[in-house]
């Protein structure tokens, strides 16, 4: 019973679920409205979308996630009800999760419509279809909560390896660029010091040759 309890508390606590409810208010120029998360490569991500109104109420509310390196993963237009958006990551990267709603041209600007949206997002072990994984597999409950969080334990320590990775490079770039600033440092220190001796030889030839020493 207590290995049962534990193992259910950690699943709860490493789950990786995001959830939020926003409201996009419409209008004929809108501004998308997005929300950010980061994803590991070849990582499952489910887009779970639940919106009030209904398609023909004035309101145009699109959809469009996109990564930050360019990848487009889904465009909807005039989505209204639930919507749900399965897709695997391409990469090691941010992704945005977009909403444009538009303000039919026959509503004044002024009506401030908008639509509420309830957004839940959930990534790796969190996205799997574990019933599913059950059914096939015919694990026990508590099989079934040991495979979850192996998993994420996984899902972690492959994070925690891809920062620590990133910290390399980012700390290697900072020490090649603080070689390159202190030899660049020294040439103009070393070209200040001759140019101030070249000026010192030239006064004294100057000088010289005008009789003044």
């Amino acid at each position: 019973m207590k290995s049962t309890v534990f193992v259910a508390i950690m699943a709860l606590l490493m789950t990786t679920v995001s959830a939020l409810n926003l409201e996009v208010i419409s209008s004929q120029h809108p501004v998308p409205v997005c929300i950010r998360d980061f994803v590991q490569e070849e990582q499952l991500v489910v887009v779970n979308i639940k919106t009030d109104g209904r398609v023909g109420d004035g309101q145009r509310l699109d959809l469009h996630i996109v990564d930050s390196i360019g990848n487009e993963y889904r465009r909807k237009n005039d989505i209204a009800g639930t919507v749900k958006v399965t897709f695997t990551s391409h990469h090691n990267a941010a992704f945005d999760v977009c909403f444009t709603n538009h303000l039919d041209h026959k509503y004044n600007q002024n009506s401030k419509l908008f639509r509420e949206i309830d957004l839940e997002i959930e990534s790796g072990a969190a996205a799997r279809d574990w019933n599913a994984v059950q059914a096939v597999e015919k694990l026990k409950p508590i099989e079934l909560e040991l495979r979850r969080v192996e998993e994420l334990t996984n899902e972690i320590v492959n994070e925690l390896q891809y920062l620590k990775a990133r910290e390399e490079r980012m700390r290697d770039t900072n020490e090649s660029t603080n070689a390159r600033v202190q030899w660049f440092s020294i040439g103009v220190i070393i070209s200040l010091v001759g140019l101030g001796a070249w000026q010192i030889q030239y006064l004294r030839h100057y000088f010289k040759v005008k009789h003044i020493i």
